[in-house]
Formats: C-alpha cells, structure tokens, sequence
C-alpha cells in the first residue's frame, strides 16, 4: 500500500478562478497515461486563506486512509466533510465511458424507414467536396449560413446528422469529447511544444506545434486564438486574386473576435510559450544529466531514445502539470461564452452536450456556428474542436424552388473524409463501416477531374464484402472543371468520366467475387450524378446540374424502402471456412511487420515511434479503436470480410427446391454479409483490444534505451494472440480464434432461414 504521504493536497491560485483551488493526485482516477494519480484542480469557492486552509486539510484526511478511496463511501463521506471537498474527490471517481450517440438520441430521435424516413451517408475523400453537397441539400448558403463549415484543408471530424423535418421549430444537440480525451489532446500538443522549445525553435514554430495537434482533428487555435504576429500589408496583397467578396466580409460583429478579446487571447498565448520554453529547458536539462546532451548526440537510434525519455519526464514535472491544467481551464471557459441553449455537465463540471431549439433560421444556425464553424476571425471563441457529434433537425430545403418538397423526409449523415491522414489508411475507418447498416443509402462523393482514386475503390471494395453493395450510389462534383479538347459536350464528359471508373474498378476484380463485381458495376452505372459549382449559390447553377441533383433527391428518398428478404435457404460446410482463412490473419499481420519495422514488406514504411505509441494510448487509455492512419481493428475486419465473403459465395446447395433465381439467391448472401459484418466488427475488437488492455498498455508504458523495439515486440505478440496463424497444424489459440468466426458465420446464416453443417 502507497504511504500516507504519497498523495498530498495543496492550496493554489489558478488564471480563471478569483478564489483558492486544490490541487492533488487522485489516488484512484488515471491520467491520460493511464497511471494512477492524475493531477485534479477544483476551484474551493473561497478568497479566505484560512478556509481554504481548512478545506485543503479535510481533503488530505481523504487522501491519506484509503478507506475512504471507494465511490460506495460517498454517502458517508457527505456527513463528515464539507461538499466541495467530496466534489472534488468522488466526482469523475468511476464516470463511466460516455455514449455521445445516446445522448443525441435522447434529444433529438433519429428517425428510420418504418417512419418514411431514408438515411443517406455522405462519404467521400477529403476535399472532395461532400459538405459542400451536404450545403446546397439543405439551402445553406456558403456565404452568410456557412453551416457545415468547408475550406480546402481537413475540416469535418465529427459527425453531422441532419434531420429534415416539414415544419419548425429548429432544434439542435452537440455532444462534446470527455474531459478525459480532451485532455490528452492538450498535453500530445504541448509535447510537441516542448519538442520544438529544445530544437530552438522560434516562438510561432512553438505557437504551431501548440496549437494545432499533430493529427490535424484537435486545434487548440480555434479555441485559444491564433498565434498573430504583425506582418507587412503588402503580404497578402502580392497573393490576392481580386475575386469576389470573402466569407469575413459577411461575419456579423458580435461574430467576430476582436478588441479586448482577441489582446487578451494573444497575451495568454504568448504567457504559455514562454512557460513551455521554461519547462522544455528544466526537461532538457534533467534529461541531458541522464543520457547527455540532446544535440550532441549522432546516432538517431539514440536520439529516439533521448526524445522518448524527455517526453516521460514531462509527465513528471508539475510545471508541465500545471501548465495543461491551465489551458484546460482556458478551454473549458470558453462554454460560458455561448449564452443561448442549455449545457448539461452534470455532476462533472465538464458539459457532455448542448441543447437549443429556435424558430428563426438564421438565429439558430448563428448559434450552432459556435460548435461548427472554422473561421479564423472567431478564433479564440470557436468549441468546434471539442464537439464529437451534433444532430440537428428542421424544415431545411435547398434554395432553389424547383428542388423543394415539403414531403421530402430525410436523414443526412456526414463525416470526416477517407484519407484524413497524411498517409493514405489500409483500410476504412470503423467510424465509417460501423453506420453502414444503419443507413439505407451510402453516397460516395468523389472527384469528377480525378475520380476512383485509392480510398474510394478501398470503400467499394468494403462495401461490396460486408453486402452494402445495393446501397451504393457515386456524385461526382468539380464536373464543371472537366475539360479538354477532345471533351465538347456533357455527354462527352460524362463518358470520359465513366471509363475512368471502369479502368479503376479492375483493380478489384481480384478482391471481390464475381457477383458482387456485377453487381457494383451496374450500381455505379444506375446511380451516378454530376455536379459542378457547388461552392456557389444554387440560382447560379445550370439547369442540367440542378437536373441531376434532383435526380439525385428522388433516388435518396427511394432508398427507404428496404429489400424484402428472398425466401432462400442456403446450406453451408463449415469445414471449408478455415481454407478460406487462412490468408485473413497473414494478410492482417504482415503489412503490421513492416509498419514495426520487424519484417520487411513491399510498398509498407516503417511508422515513426511516436506514432506507434501513440497508437497503443488510444486504444490502452483513450477507448479508441485508432489512430491517424494507423487501423488495426479496420485492417483485421478487412481481410476477415473479404475471406469470409468468397467463402458465403458458394453454399453447398440450397434448402429449397426449385433453387432460387440467381438474384435471390445474392439478395440472400448479401444479407448473411451485412450480419457477419456487424458481428466481426465487435470480434475484431473484442480479440485485438478489449482482450489485450493490459498488453497495449504496456506496450505504451515502455521507455528508455530499445523501447521501440520492444513496444513493437508487444505489439506482435498481441496480433499473433488476436489473430493467429492458420496451417496444417492448428494449435490452442487458432483453433479458438475459428470456433470465434464460426460461430459468427453461424449465427448470421441462421438469422436468414439457413444452416451450416459441421460445427
């Protein structure tokens, strides 16, 4: 047992609290490092020295007998000690994880097909322009609504849901990442601060690394305010186009970030990076009496372990510890901003969602821009980096007449784009594929002047294995940018278009069966659409695009009529699954070797160690899934999807007589692929990170001297327990990983009227 003096709380002064606050380790909640003792400040509600003084002592006596470090004592503990020091003990003591689609649930009911309603996910590569589609769907203007923000750069990371209903009023629900996660957000950012402070960088370089996290979904910018540094007029003149009126120019005043405001952010700013170079500098210097001077050492290998010993340290020094508080209090000020709607933080203090309803269209989305919007003149204001989801509902129309039509019922669903990462990801995100069944159309927004590149053909081939594929539909935006000499008319470019696609689709003619190929193939035929100029107003936009997006409404509400499932039993030999197996778990592993560096592997990099263990937080401490571009649960469901597939392909026959017709008998397969797909969804899971926490933990815990080599040792252990090798000679754990899979394949077969025999 810890000794008595192990925890200890003190009293302190904090930048957005008046009063006294505590600060202490708490002996039973874990840091973003998943180490017991994280470092809490709660305000004492107090400026009396000697009140603070007693509050502070009351709480030593919780820290110091650990009888009381259990929630059941709560209760008990209420009698005997004040309430703001039981607050700061027991609240967030055992949260449970958050379950933010739950939330928006509560509020705002997603409605579905029994109730007329059509689901349509947009999914497509980032900047192809699918807000942008998502925008003239719903009649928002890119100027004066700027509702879902858009920009060249990677913008959408959270989900938008829109519900389209016939009449007002307006209603909206934000949820919000946990405290927890956001905190570890704001201590990688100031990692990679601290990083630059000991390479001498300048301070906008540091400002950088501060402000915009490394994984480009957590930007502390829009929150804090950018790091502004005077520079000469001419600047930006020598750059200007001389086009058309910005989106600034249409920002109302009470919109913008200016004044005192925008002095104030700077001045904070400029506070944290002078307290970054002071703790990088007592980090260094700590460091460098252990393993020397950082810029005196040549060898790279010991130059990672320099740097992964200097980032451990960082975690121990309370000024660094103090540092990320403070900025958390900064961040979490910002909810008092808003004035309208309703925060719900519980007993927290941390807001887990926002609720509003408006009558007024433009009054409700001046509202919501607050959570959506990444304008840089509301930078220091915006909470757009903390949302997770937001769900709104309402009578949205496009602004054109002839597209309206109060009977259309729609649920829109919109989310980060395929290869949001600076390297192209293996496989689909789980974020993406785990909606698949929950929609009833799945539209891929792609490129006209650069159509099926990697990560739409890497989508369609996930569709068409886990049996989406009759949901499958293709826009095409940027049509108006195709041109040549030999493309004189839209039909010409059309065609042009066309055989692009075909060309891309024969790539996956080796990873998916016949069947399913045809199938895709005539989809994409009967569900294509071309647009253009969808960053302008809808009244400038040509008859024949309007033509087509129309088109294209009519064929989203259709979609919310469900197949009816087919009267075809079919009856599979269970035996033959493990053959097709067998190249799943290798085909799973071995680009992993190369990304670890334990195995060569063509066309595979090995992965810098920061992301690597960064990879081994998120899913030991953060409750994720992955990181960036590095997907272990989306790699393995992959190749378990495209095995099991091929195998569904073929029964041994079929339970009815006459057999089915052929698109009976695929109708049929289709469904039994929906049903293993959301099955292997939750094995995946279960078998790569619930079952290994521990392992994955420890991965992230190595340090020091080899610590790369080792994490990726630990690494290769876990993926050879989760998904083992299959051969002639089965041993305990593959032989356990089949009966797994079996009985997935089981079950879903069942659940459709057939049977497999053998098990």
């Amino acid at each position: 047992m810890a000794s008595k003096t192990t925890y200890k709380a003190s009293k302190t002064r904090s930048q957005n609290r008046p009063g006294w606050s505590v600060i202490f380790s708490h002996p039973r909640r874990t840091d973003t490092r998943g180490k017991f003792g994280l470092k809490v400040r709660r305000g004492l509600g107090t400026k009396d020295d000697a009140e603070a003084d007693r509050l502070v002592e009351q709480l030593n006596q919780l820290l110091a007998n650990s009888s009381w470090w259990s929630l059941d004592r709560r209760a008990e503990a209420e009698q005997q000690f004040d309430s703001v020091v039981v607050s700061a003990f027991f609240d967030n003591m055992e949260a449970g994880r958050v379950d933010s689609k739950k939330l928006r649930e509560d509020m705002i009911r997603l409605p579905t097909p029994e109730d007329g309603y059509a689901r349509v996910m947009l999914v497509g590569p980032t900047g192809a322009g699918k807000t942008t589609l998502l925008r003239q769907l719903i009649g928002s203007d890119h100027k004066s609504d700027r509702f879902p923000s858009t920009s060249t750069a990677k913008t959408t990371t959270a989900d938008i849901e829109i519900v389209i209903t016939p009449s007002h009023p307006f209603k909206a629900v934000v949820t919000f990442m946990t405290e927890h996660e956001v905190r570890g957000d704001i201590e990688e950012c100031l990692e990679e601060a601290c990083i630059s402070a000991i390479d001498n960088a300048s301070d906008k370089d540091i400002a950088a690394a501060l402000l915009e996290h490394r994984e480009q979904r957590f930007r502390l910018s829009y929150i804090l305010g950018s790091w502004q540094q005077e520079q000469p007029e001419q600047e930006d003149d020598e750059y200007e186009m001389g086009e058309e009126e910005t989106e600034a120019a249409t920002l109302a005043e009470d919109e913008i970030v200016a004044g005192t405001e925008l002095t104030e952010n700077k001045d904070r700013l400029s506070e944290y990076i002078v307290r970054i170079k002071e703790v990088a500098a007592a980090v260094q210097k700590q460091t460098a009496e252990k393993l020397g001077d950082f810029k005196g050492i040549d060898n790279p290998n010991k130059r990672q372990d320099w740097l992964e010993d200097f980032r451990d340290v960082l975690y121990e020094n309370q000024d660094f510890t103090r540092l990320s508080l403070d900025i958390m209090e900064a961040v979490q000020h910002r909810f008092n901003l808003i004035e309208e709607g309703i925060f719900d933080s519980g007993k927290t203090g941390w807001c887990s969602h926002w609720y509003y309803e408006e009558k007024d269209r433009n009054t409700f989305l001046k509202q919501v821009r607050w959570f959506t919007s990444n304008h840089s003149q509301q930078f220091g204001r915006l909470l757009t980096p903390l949302v997770n989801g937001i769900r709104v509902s309402g009578p949205f129309q496009p602004a054109k007449p002839e597209l309206q039509d109060n009977d259309r019922k729609l649920v829109l669903l919109d989310g980060e784009g395929l290869g949001h990462s600076a390297k192209e990801a293996t496989s689909i995100s789980t974020k993406v594929t785990e909606r698949f069944s929950e929609t009833d159309m799945i539209l891929l927004v792609d490129n006209a002047e650069s159509p099926m590149q990697a990560a739409p053909l890497q989508l369609l081939e996930t569709v068409g294995n886990s049996g989406h594929v009759y949901k499958i539909s293709v826009v095409f935006t940027h049509f108006d940018q195709v041109k040549g000499d030999n493309l004189g008319n839209y039909t010409q470019k059309r065609d042009h278009v066309r055989a692009a696609i075909g060309n891309a689709l024969n790539g996956l003619r080796e990873k998916l069966t016949p069947s399913v190929m045809e199938m895709l193939e005539q989809r994409l035929k009967d569900n294509d659409f071309y647009l253009g100029g969808l960053n302008q107003a809808t009244d400038r936009l040509p008859s024949g695009f309007i033509k087509d997006m129309n088109r294209l409404l009519e064929k989203m509400q259709e979609s919310a009529t469900s197949p009816d499932l087919p009267d075809a039993n079919p009856i599979y030999k269970i035996g033959q699954l493990e053959l097709a197996l067998r190249d799943a778990t290798d085909g799973f592993k071995n680009p992993w070797w190369g990304r670890l560096g334990l195995r060569y592997y063509e066309d595979i990099s090995k992965e810098h160690w920061t992301r690597v263990k960064a990879l081994c937080r998120r899913l030991a401490i953060m409750g994720a899934d992955q990181y960036d571009g590095l997907r272990p649960v989306s790699d393995l469901i992959r190749q378990l999807e495209a095995s099991i597939s091929r195998w569904l392909e073929t029964p041994d026959r079929w339970d009815i007589t006459p057999p089915p017709p052929d698109d009976k008998k695929q109708a049929t397969i289709n469904t039994i692929r929906q049903k293993v797909s959301n099955r292997i969804h939750r094995l995946a899971k279960r078998r790569l990170i619930n079952e290994h926490l521990g392992e994955w933990q420890d991965a992230f815990d190595f340090r020091g001297i080899g610590s790369s080599y080792q994490r990726a040792e630990e690494i290769e252990r876990i993926y050879n327990a989760a998904a083992p090798s299959i051969t002639s000679v089965t041993g305990i754990a593959a032989q356990k990983f089949l009966d797994d899979v079996r009985q997935v394949v089981k079950k879903a077969v069942e659940e459709v009227g057939g049977r497999v025999e053998g098990i």
